[in-house]
């Protein structure tokens, strides 16, 4: 660091210290702190010395023959000469941060050095990074012109407007090379003093021209990576087909993160459990024997003015209550060792607790914990006896290695042996996901799920802690299982999944539910899914029955969104065929300018105790098309503006231009109702997320 000596002026002086006084003070290093400690004994050791030589008599009654307070009988201990050092030592030690501070920066040298804090500089990059290549294509990102005009092939009526939208970001000319360079360029963006930087990893810098604070705050859990879903071209692949997805996890560990002021790793942000994790108003179905009435809906992209966003959405039929079945419910507790901290066993217990109260007296319960070893701690019992369920999960507690797979064993033993005709029979396991014993590998841990799910008891799993937290196991065992996956971070999420949401949580109704659609390439260019990378299907697989898929619960709702590129824009990703296509929509020729079908809409699924699936399809029109942003659903736009936050925390290559005050002037204009207060807590999640990355 760099420092000069010059003259300053009583007021420079005091400004100058009022800016020291607003930096927060660092944490020493430990060289420093060894140094303060040493000239503070001692300091100690030449008062003490000179407290014995004094041998002057005290004055007045000898000790303890009066009443006196605390202080004046240490002061009445320590000599007259001795108190001023005493005096100065001790604030010497409570001065002792600034001293810290004072001697990492200046060196304890007599140069008075007094820099301006009004210009401080933010760290950036190490000197290796090729600025001038970033500052290229920064350029070239920049400069790169805007294609205002709305693509008109999809739209009703009139050439779309978003006027009435939020502000969107100039679209980047569609360049495979020019994407990821705008995640390099805010890896390296800088914050102001007291803000913080966060690169690609979680971590965070704070620099200024006085001192460093660096802190890396890796949590530790493990996430399973993919590849985002890419751009296609409706030439060459029109039809797109996966499996549904209801689980939430994703979402609620990306709020723990934000709330205790991280980011999220990349690949714990799943963008369709985070748009899934809310509720939409989709109609709903009047019977089980047809669950699902399709929703669709088209608007203008708000981080790309080429292209245009499909909503499809679809709400799981709602049975009475005197219709619903008698369940069998095994909880499989992890006790293991790593479960003792306040945000595991302890709230799981009180999560669990919260599950009697909404079963009915002809659903039973049973308890399993497993950690070192497996064992029942209550046998299949009545619901009706709150007061032996409620004594027994009390009774758990941590300690032990985790035999997870011993554990689930015994929990699908449990199940079959209690489970009657017309039940609903499964396992909630609880657990931070730290399976380290048990069978021999995650694969047969898996087959063995898939076995006990074609028996008819299917397994959901919720997540709880940081810090081991194996993601990407508790994933593949609740798809495996025909269940959903959640993760509790707190009290109020439990009260949402096993309260607000028990019905979808414990009752299925419908099983191997995929969704495909085909694109008419007369009208559509180029599409993306954004989200359902890990819920991915063959083609084929969409008519083959032995292919497993996500499964859905009684009002669930599951909303899918694709990104368009109309066929007359002006932009596109992939070039078109020299030589055309061969392509033709099912049904019949649609594919000429004449029709009026965007595309073609497929849903399959089972009825829960079926093996044979059935077909719901529609047609995707023009009548779908909203002409402005503004003009889409409340629930469209707000399930947009959910995708966009997911895409710029994963540091994607597709919108990330879109501010976080744009995703979040999106979503608080379609907040709706929102009459549990969820929405608004998305909207204080995308400012945590601006102030970690230091966007202004």
């Amino acid at each position: 660091m760099s420092r000069k000596t010059h003259e300053i002026t009583e007021e420079q002086l005091q400004e100058h210290l009022e800016a020291l006084g607003r930096i927060e003070t660092p944490r020493p290093g430990n060289f420093a702190r060894g140094r303060a400690l040493e000239r503070a004994l001692a300091e100690f050791d030449a008062v003490s010395g000179e407290a014995k030589k004094s041998s002057d008599p005290t004055k007045g009654m000898a000790a303890g023959k009066r009443p006196m307070s605390i202080i004046n009988r240490i002061k009445g201990l320590v000599p007259m000469n001795a108190r001023f050092p005493v005096a100065a030592t001790l604030s010497g030690l409570l001065l002792l941060p600034l001293g810290v501070f004072l001697f990492q920066n200046t060196a304890l040298t007599p140069v008075v050095t007094l820099p301006d804090l009004t210009q401080l500089p933010v760290q950036q990059e190490s000197p290796e990074a090729d600025d001038s290549a970033d500052g290229e294509i920064a350029g070239q990102a920049s400069n790169s012109p805007a294609d205002t005009s709305s693509p008109s092939v999809l739209a009703p009526v009139a050439e779309p407007s978003v006027e009435s939208a939020p502000p969107a970001p100039q679209p980047v000319a569609p360049s495979v090379v020019q994407a990821p360079s705008v995640v390099q360029m805010r890896k390296t963006a800088g914050a102001p003093l007291g803000g913080v930087v966060a690169p690609m990893q979680d971590s965070y810098s704070v620099s200024t021209e006085i001192g460093t604070l660096d802190a890396t705050t890796p949590s530790g859990d493990r996430f399973a990576a993919f590849e985002e879903s890419p751009v296609k071209s409706v030439q060459t692949d029109p039809v797109s087909t996966f499996s549904i997805d209801v689980d939430t996890a994703s979402y609620a560990y990306i709020r723990r993160a934000l709330n205790e002021g991280r980011l999220p790793e990349p690949d714990a942000v799943r963008i369709e459990e985070m748009v899934n994790y809310f509720s939409y108003d989709y109609a709903r179905p009047d019977s089980l024997e047809s669950p699902f009435l399709p929703q669709i809906e088209i608007s203008p992209s708000p981080w790309n003015n080429a292209t245009q966003i499909m909503r499809i959405g679809i709400k799981g039929y709602v049975p009475p209550a005197d219709e619903r079945r008698p369940v069998n419910l095994v909880f499989l507790v992890d006790t293991s060792g790593s479960m003792s901290s306040p945000d595991k066993l302890p709230l799981l217990k009180r999560a669990l607790a919260l599950v009697v109260d909404q079963l009915h007296d002809t659903d039973t319960i049973s308890i399993v914990a497993y950690a070192g070893s497996a064992g029942t701690v209550l046998e299949p019992t009545p619901a009706s006896d709150k007061a032996a369920i409620l004594g027994a999960l009390e009774r758990l507690e941590s300690g032990g290695s985790t035999a997870g797979a011993q554990g689930i064993e015994l929990a699908y033993r449990l199940a079959e042996q209690s489970r009657v005709e017309g039940s609903i029979s499964r396992v909630l396991l609880a657990t931070d996901g730290d399976f380290n014993v048990g069978l021999s590998s995650d694969a047969e841990l898996k087959q063995f799920i898939e076995r006990k799910r074609e028996g008819g008891t299917f397994l959901s799993v919720l997540g709880f802690g940081t810090g081991n937290l194996n993601d990407s196991l508790m994933q593949a065992l609740a798809q495996n299982g025909n269940g959903t996956a959640y993760y509790i971070d707190s009290f109020r999420e439990a009260r949402k999944v096993l309260v607000e949401e028990i019905g979808a949580t414990l009752t299925t109704i419908a099983k191997d539910v995929k969704i495909q659609i085909e694109f008419n390439p007369a009208l559509v260019a180029e599409y993306r899914l954004i989200g359902y990378e890990t819920r991915a299907l063959n083609r084929e697989d969409f008519n083959n029955d032995a292919v497993d898929a996500g499964d859905i619960g009684a009002g669930h709702t599951v909303t899918a969104l694709y990104e368009l590129t109309p066929a007359d824009a002006g932009s596109r990703l992939i070039d078109p065929l020299r030589y055309g296509n061969s392509v033709s929509v099912d049904g019949g020729d649609v594919s000429g300018e004449a029709s009026d079908e965007i595309g073609f809409f497929k849903l399959r699924y089972k009825a829960p105790d079926g093996d044979v699936s059935r077909l719901i399809s529609q047609p995707i029109t023009r009548d779908m098309v909203r002409g402005q942003l503004s003009a889409a659903s409340d629930d469209t736009r707000f399930a947009i503006a959910v995708a966009a936050f997911g895409q710029k925390l994963r540091h994607s290559v597709y919108g990330t231009d879109m501010t976080y005050a744009q995703i979040r002037e999106l979503a608080a204009g379609a907040r709706g109702a929102d009459e549990l207060g969820y929405r608004a807590e998305f909207l204080q999640l995308v400012d945590m997320a601006a102030t970690l990355s230091g966007e202004k």
